[in-house]
């Protein structure tokens, strides 16, 4: 197997647990955490009308601040935001190394502008990737198979010249099915042990 592209998500693997810690910092403010998880994690419509970019960051947030009953702006909420995430400098570092060893980096995530655009201007994290495939941008999620036909256009590769790994097993089948050489993300050594296994020289 000839390995070109290593796609990495955010959400549970380059950032490994924002959306927790940003869900109980809402909560401390008073939101009972069902209620955050409603709004944050189970809005399927909501939710996937920002993600696939048919709706803005000041709609979303406006709406998501009124369902909390929250006093802060829909900017507060999205620093807020921001300031729960954090870099796995581990997976970083594994990024780097893989670039400089050749190989094309990649990201494909299900997100939106508001998180990415935040992300990047406080790690400039983007800069390690040579291909970037975002949910809100291809207006489909790794529910469908869009997305991942958008990796194998934008990366220049063949399905199975990319590695594809995601810490939710149900976002690897659309992978799959497009050709994708997939990997279920459950800790960082086991993805370093999947990687060589597949012939990739770390």
């Amino acid at each position: 197997m000839n390995i070109r592209t290593i796609t990495f998500d955010l959400d549970g693997l380059y950032f490994p647990d924002g959306k927790h810690k940003f869900m109980q910092a809402v909560a401390n403010l008073g939101v009972h955490q069902d209620e955050v998880k409603r709004v944050f994690l189970k809005s399927d419509q909501m939710m996937k009308e920002y993600k696939t970019g048919k709706m803005g960051d000041e709609e979303f947030w406006t709406w998501a601040k009124h369902e909390w009953k929250l006093g802060l702006s829909w900017r507060d909420l999205i620093k807020k935001l921001i300031d729960s995430y954090s870099v796995d400098e581990r997976v970083a570092g594994v990024v780097k190394k893989l670039r400089v060893s050749g190989y094309q980096t990649a990201v494909c995530s299900d997100n939106f502008p508001a998180r990415v655009n935040g992300l990047q201007e406080k790690y400039g994290f983007l800069d390690n990737f040579d291909v970037k495939v975002f949910s809100y941008e291809v207006g489909d999620t790794k529910s469908g198979v869009k997305i991942f036909k958008a990796l194998v256009d934008k990366s220049g590769s063949v399905p199975e010249g990319i590695v594809f790994a995601d810490d939710e097993e149900s976002k690897l089948l659309p992978a799959k099915e497009v050709g994708i050489t997939t990997m279920l993300y459950s800790g960082f050594e086991k993805y370093l042990d999947d990687l060589r296994s597949v012939g990739v020289k770390i």
